[in-house]
């Protein structure tokens, strides 16, 4: 069985208050966007343990750790199931705030629901999801979602971005997310957030934020330019995407957005039909 788990954009994200658990409560609108890994699960060998063969960008993290095993492992313990080989190539830039690995972790659940016959809910992979990491449930249903709690409590939302072109923009540089979080003050927004997403795109620019965006562009102001470049290079909207690194634009146009693309020669760059 083979799927391709695909990345997500945050439209706006808010980082509303810190918990006494040590975690931020935030508010985000998750969007699904169409760059994907690929993921095959098949039968284990007779006699075989579980594995996780990883190809494409290097991940580093021992399979053990690897999200996609996690995910195995919890299916396994609450269901008792037999050993698989588990084939991951890698294309979602890691660490770059695209949910890559929250990804790969959620369509590993769907699957082995599938393959054998669990008859598990959308509702119950995603609460299976959530204990994995805190997006992992939006990659369950992915469809546009306004996020709250620590990004697990998830409701549709209405935000169809059809017919745009989207262009990631990713540096070579990472942001670590816990450096990230200690860096920002929280506040509740001074805006709706899901009354702003029903605003046209072009709107958006300057009302619609990301809160890391000030102090991630403090330490690394490459991501600015890249942003402010996006923008002059006729962007309708830009924004960092999580905590970053990764910077990306919506564009009315493939060729604006191509053309744009071809200026970031030392990034890696993503250009998709949404």
């Amino acid at each position: 069985m083979i799927t391709f788990p695909n990345a997500k954009i945050n439209l706006g994200l808010n980082i509303v208050e810190r918990r006494p658990d040590g975690y931020h409560n935030i508010e985000t609108v998750f969007y699904p966007v169409p760059l994907t890994d690929v993921l095959e699960i098949v039968s284990a060998n007779p006699g075989s343990e579980v594995s996780l063969t990883c190809y494409g960008n290097p991940v580093d993290c021992p399979p053990e750790k690897n999200l996609v095993m996690r995910a195995y492992r919890l299916m396994q313990e609450r269901y008792g199931l037999p050993p698989v080989a588990m084939h991951l190539y890698k294309h979602i830039p890691d660490g770059a705030g695209l949910g890559g690995g929250s990804s790969d972790a959620a369509h590993a659940l769907g699957m082995l629901n599938k393959m054998f016959d669990l008859s598990l809910t959308d509702s119950q992979l995603a609460s299976m999801a959530a204990t994995l990491g805190a997006d992992c449930a939006f990659f369950i249903y992915n469809r546009p979602m306004l996020a709250t709690g620590i990004g697990d409590v998830l409701s549709p939302i209405d935000v169809d971005l059809k017919g745009k072109t989207l262009l990631l923009v990713k540096p070579p540089v990472g942001v670590d997310t816990r450096t990230a979080y200690s860096r920002v003050v929280p506040a509740p927004a001074t805006t709706s957030l899901p009354w702003l997403i029903t605003r046209p795109v072009e709107s958006w620019d300057g009302l619609l934020v990301n809160d890391f965006e000030p102090s991630v562009f403090a330490a690394l102001p490459q991501l600015w330019l890249i942003k402010a470049r996006l923008m002059d290079a006729g962007a309708l909207y830009a924004a960092m995407s999580g905590s970053g690194s990764t910077i990306f634009g919506l564009f009315n146009s493939d060729k604006l957005a191509e053309r744009a693309a071809d200026t970031f020669a030392d990034c890696a760059t993503f250009v998709l039909q949404l």
